[in-house]
């Protein structure tokens, strides 16, 4: 996905780092403001994986770190719940001043009531979604509970949070007791999507419960079930993402499908870690990936698999298409296809012209009323397939690189 950094500053004047992650080669559909945890970063593995899924779907996210996290300046310490939704209504500012106001706001945590409060400050905002979100602020507070007695006596502690030590003021606690979320929930008046694990050991199940029974329709629930509150399983993280950008197609208004900003059918872009490479096929986002034990996330096909996908859809529209044209009773086709060569071996031998892939096992499977004499000429127009008479081919594929900074 394409990302870049940005920063924009808050009412305070600190200035915010973010990151702005855009759809690939296309103008998105929407923009949608993240939210992260409590003490927590933009460049959690939570946060990036829930907005690659997002921008595959055609929405662009701004994530960034509150005041005092991460890469944002200011002091962590003089912040508070308020001056999180502060800067959440920032965030919005600078997308509607410098792109687009975005449309959803997202959060996870701590982060989802913030988001919740800021929403509720902002017309352009018509969709909300909370993962892991506490029904009241306040809750937060047993992370700090050795230490509340310290911090209401002397006016801060030091505490330790994900084994980091942060400075807690008492002010932080008096500005948290003071937020009626339920009321703000209820008024909202825009669609809310509640996520939420049923195992979830930091924030119960029970607050997501709260939240939707107090909430107003549109509202939604989508359980989360095995996952933990952090989303550290980056396919539990990846399948929010794919959801909150279902769901919120319904709820928000969309322009019309743009078309690519590019000259070429197929773009495919990979950044430098990793191998999940983004595609965009037309107006279709794809994903291709490796195995988990080649160093991938195994988020989608190989390369390999994708070529043999194309040569198996290929084939049994072929069938199709011919079928009907002589009106023979061919109710269904699946084509089998393997193969035994690892693209990221290949890949890494990439010098030697004889390391491909030369052969395709392709098994045909047919159902229908066909006789003999039908299924050996389906055969022969498997053989004339376009990707199969490409493949067969000695196809030429110029290339040029071109450079941007």
């Amino acid at each position: 996905m394409p990302s870049k950094k940005v920063e924009f500053v808050n009412t305070n004047g600190y200035k915010l780092s973010a990151r702005l992650e855009m759809p690939l080669t296309k103008t998105p559909d929407a923009y949608a403001v993240f939210a992260h945890v409590f003490t927590g970063s933009k460049s959690l593995s939570a946060t990036r994986h829930i907005s690659r899924a997002l921008t595959l779907n055609g929405i662009a996210v701004l994530r960034f770190d509150f005041t005092g996290l991460g890469e944002s300046e200011g002091d962590f310490s003089d912040t508070n719940f308020s001056s999180n939704v502060e800067d959440l209504l920032a965030a919005s500012k600078f997308l509607s001043d410098n792109y687009e106001a975005p449309k959803i706001m997202i959060g996870h945590s701590l982060g989802g009531a913030a988001s919740v409060f800021a929403a509720s400050q902002l017309d352009n905002i018509q969709a909300v979604a909370t993962v892991g979100t506490p029904s009241e602020p306040e809750h937060v507070t047993h992370l700090l509970e050795s230490k509340i007695e310290d911090i209401e006596r002397t006016g801060l502690a030091n505490v330790n949070i994900g084994g980091q030590t942060f400075t807690i003021k008492k002010q932080f606690l008096d500005d948290l007791r003071g937020k009626n979320m339920y009321e703000i929930v209820k008024n909202l008046n825009k669609a809310i999507l509640v996520l939420h694990s049923p195992q979830d050991r930091v924030v119960g199940i029970e607050n997501a419960a709260k939240i939707y029974k107090t909430a107003m329709h549109p509202k939604s629930f989508v359980t989360l079930n095995n996952a933990n509150h952090m989303l550290t399983d980056k396919n539990d993280a990846f399948y929010v993402g794919n959801m909150i950008a279902t769901w919120a197609k319904r709820y928000v208004d969309l322009p019309k499908k743009s078309e690519l900003k590019t000259h070429k059918q197929v773009v495919a872009m990979l950044e430098n870690s990793g191998f999940t490479t983004d595609i965009m096929a037309g107006r279709h986002g794809l994903i291709a990936d490796e195995s988990e034990n080649l160093g991938g996330n195994d988020f989608g096909p190989s390369p390999y698999e994708l070529l043999n996908s194309s040569l198996a859809a290929c084939t049994a529209m072929t069938l199709q298409m011919y079928a009907r044209r002589k009106k023979w009773d061919l109710q269904e086709v699946k084509v089998h296809l393997s193969f035994d060569r690892s693209y990221r071996e290949d890949c890494e031998h990439c010098e030697e012209k004889d390391r491909r892939l030369e052969t395709f096992d392709r098994e045909i499977e047919i159902k229908g009323d066909l006789d003999q004499t039908q299924i050996d000429r389906l055969m022969e127009i498997a053989d004339r397939c376009p990707v199969h008479r490409t493949l067969e081919a000695s196809a030429n594929i110029t290339t040029k690189i071109t450079h941007s900074e």
